[in-house]
C-alpha cells in the first residue's frame, strides 16, 4: 500500500511537470501580451489541479492495470497457438477501446452539427444522432480491423512501411472522389484514434504478441499497431461519406 502511494505521487510530480509548460506560456501570455487581470483565477487553479490529479490517476492506472492485460492476453493467446482467438480478442480490443473514446464521441457530435448547419443531413436530433453514431461504429471497425492486420503483420512479419505506404495510397486516391464534407473528418478520426484508452491497450497488445514469438523484437516487431489504428479510420470514414 506504502508502495503504491508513493508511486502514485511520483505520477502526480511526473504529471505537474509535463502541464507546467503549458501553464508558462498561458502565463507569460496573459502577463506580457493581453495584459489584462484573469477572470475566475481560483476556478482556473482548481481546474488545473484537478487535471493534474486526473492525469496522474490514469498513468498509475495504465501501469497497474491496463498494461498488464493487454500484454499477458496477447502472450498467453499466442503462447498457446490460439490465433484464431488472437485475432477475435485483437478485433475486440481495437472495437472496444475505440468506441468509447472521448475524444472520437467529442468529434462525432461536433461533425453531425457542422454536417446539419451545412445541409449535408437533416437537422434534427435523431439524424444529427444517427449521423455520430455512424461515424463512431465507423471508426471503432477500422481500428479492429486495424489491430488484425497488425496481428498478422507480427505474425506472418509483413514489411510495416510497404503497408503503410499502401495504405496512403489509397487514402489519396479514396480522397479525390470522396464527398469534400467527409474528408476533413475522415482525417480528423486518424487522430482521435490515438487517444487515451486506445493507445495504452493497442501497444500493450502489440508488445505482448512480439515478446511471445520466437524470432521477434519486441522493440522492432511489437511497435506500429498505433500507424495502422490512424491509418485505417481514414480509409474506412472516406469510404462511409462515399456510401451513406
Amino acid at each position: 500500500m506504502k508502495a503504491a502511494a508513493i508511486a502514485l505521487a511520483r505520477d502526480f510530480v511526473a504529471s505537474l511537470r509535463d502541464l507546467m509548460p503549458i501553464v508558462v506560456v498561458i502565463g507569460v501570455f496573459q502577463i506580457f501580451v493581453i495584459r489584462q487581470p484573469v477572470d475566475g483565477l481560483m476556478t482556473l487553479l482548481t481546474g488545473g489541479l484537478l487535471v493534474v490529479s486526473g492525469l496522474a490517476c490514469f498513468i498509475f492506472g495504465l501501469r497497474l492495470a491496463l498494461f498488464p492485460v493487454g500484454e499477458g492476453l496477447a502472450y498467453s493467446l499466442a503462447s498457446k497457438g490460439s490465433v484464431f482467438w488472437l485475432i477475435v480478442f485483437a478485433f475486440v480490443l481495437g472495437f472496444g477501446t475505440t468506441v468509447a473514446e472521448p475524444a472520437l464521441i467529442a468529434v462525432a457530435a461536433e461533425a453531425a452539427e457542422v454536417a446539419a448547419a451545412a445541409s449535408f443531413i437533416e437537422p434534427t436530433a435523431e439524424a444529427m444522432q444517427n449521423y455520430a453514431y455512424g461515424l463512431r461504429i465507423t471508426v471503432a471497425l477500422a481500428v479492429g480491423v486495424a489491430l488484425m492486420i497488425g496481428v498478422f503483420r507480427i505474425l506472418l512479419n509483413w514489411s510495416l512501411p510497404l503497408l503503410i505506404i499502401s495504405g496512403y495510397v489509397l487514402v489519396v486516391l479514396l480522397t479525390g472522389v470522396a464527398p469534400p464534407e467527409i474528408v476533413g473528418v475522415a482525417y480528423d478520426s486518424g487522430g482521435v484514434t490515438t487517444s487515451t484508452v486506445t493507445v495504452p491497450l493497442v501497444t500493450a497488445l502489440g508488445v505482448g504478441l512480439a515478446s511471445s514469438l520466437k524470432g521477434r523484437n519486441p522493440m522492432i516487431d511489437g511497435f506500429g499497431l498505433i500507424a495502422f489504428a490512424s491509418l485505417t479510420p481514414i480509409l474506412f470514414v472516406l469510404i462511409y461519406g462515399i456510401v451513406a
